[in-house]
């Protein structure tokens, strides 16, 4: 009998861990975290800091190594924000590990600091994975705290506790929480698994194509919502929906999940607003693809993506 990518029978255990950004090893104690976290871990002798310039992480630059881990004193030339410093976890040793945002813009830093958006980091390989997850936590945390410096009810000043995992007005004391927006992103195949279905967006890199993707809506399952994502994006109506691998995805906060959608259409219909193409691919293009890194001029999304684990693994669920 064929394997089926419908079936438990995935090339990989757990096909997350093979994602960029979903190695985070620490232990949060999230039901432990106090007013009194924070303070406690810049204490500790021998913690370190993942230094934030905007959405980019600084890392010490000897011409040789990079290095994203700073000791207290190692950040005053970058002008630290310890207010608004993020308690990540702590390592398996003990060692708290915090996220500290700085000062010093990107393009100010001296020649002995590397500025790297996360995107960089993953697809230039200049940091583990370990640390990769770290970051992941780091900026989202970073971020949604940045954008609510305000009550979003009285307008008054928010101020962070917990380490950053809550913010309560100073004025009617309403308390907010992190948030993780859901994207669900599918790759869509024919019923024999011979053909997937891609687009490509005017903002990808030139000649690439990658599985469709949308936010899940309020109040919407996530199989309610490949499906009707792909049909808004592509005309393809999808049947059976197939959960197969997540992964956190920190611009700024999402969590992208990715399934496996089974077509029941093969008539495409693309929305010119969001896709500039979008067509069927058979399984030997693919293979061109992942063997020769082209088919006719056509690419696919780079390694760490959960858009390339969901091809990847489509692709060797008959090999």
């Amino acid at each position: 009998m064929k394997n089926s990518i419908f079936l438990n029978r995935a090339p990989h255990l757990e096909p997350s861990e093979l994602t960029a950004f979903s190695g985070n090893r620490l232990d949060r104690n999230s039901e432990h975290r106090d007013e009194t976290s924070l303070e406690t871990a810049l204490k500790v002798e021998g913690m370190h800091i993942l230094a934030f310039s905007g959405t980019q992480l600084v890392l010490k630059h000897d011409g040789q190594v990079l290095d994203p881990l700073f000791a207290p004193y190692e950040l005053a030339e970058l002008e630290p924000n310890f207010d608004d410093a993020i308690l990540l976890g702590h390592q398996a040793s003990g060692e708290p590990r915090l996220a500290v945002p700085v000062s010093v813009t990107p393009e100010a830093l001296a020649a002995h600091y590397k500025p790297a958006d996360p995107r960089a980091l993953f697809r230039d390989a200049l940091i583990g994975d370990e640390l990769l997850g770290e970051v992941a936590q780091a900026l989202s945390l970073l971020h949604w705290n940045a954008d609510n410096r305000f009550c979003g009810r009285c307008g008054r000043t928010m101020e962070t506790l917990i380490g950053g995992y809550k913010r309560k007005c100073t004025a009617c004391s309403h308390e907010i929480f992190p948030r993780t927006d859901p994207v669900a992103i599918m790759l869509v195949v024919d019923e024999k698994q011979d053909r997937c279905l891609m687009g490509r967006s005017p903002r990808f890199p030139a000649g690439m194509y990658s599985s469709l993707a949308g936010f899940v809506e309020p109040g919407e399952t996530i199989e309610n919502a490949v499906r009707r994502e792909t049909r808004e994006e592509s005309g393809i109506t999808v049947g059976r929906v197939r959960y197969h691998a997540s992964q956190p995805w920190p611009m700024p906060h999402q969590l992208m999940i990715g399934c496996y959608g089974e077509a029941t259409n093969f008539d495409i219909t693309f929305d010119t607003a969001e896709l500039e193409d979008c067509r069927w691919f058979t399984r030997d293009e693919i293979g061109r693809m992942l063997s020769e890194g082209s088919a006719d001029g056509r690419t696919l999304p780079i390694q760490g993506t959960i858009a390339r684990r969901l091809i990847e693994d489509w692709y060797e669920w008959r090999h």
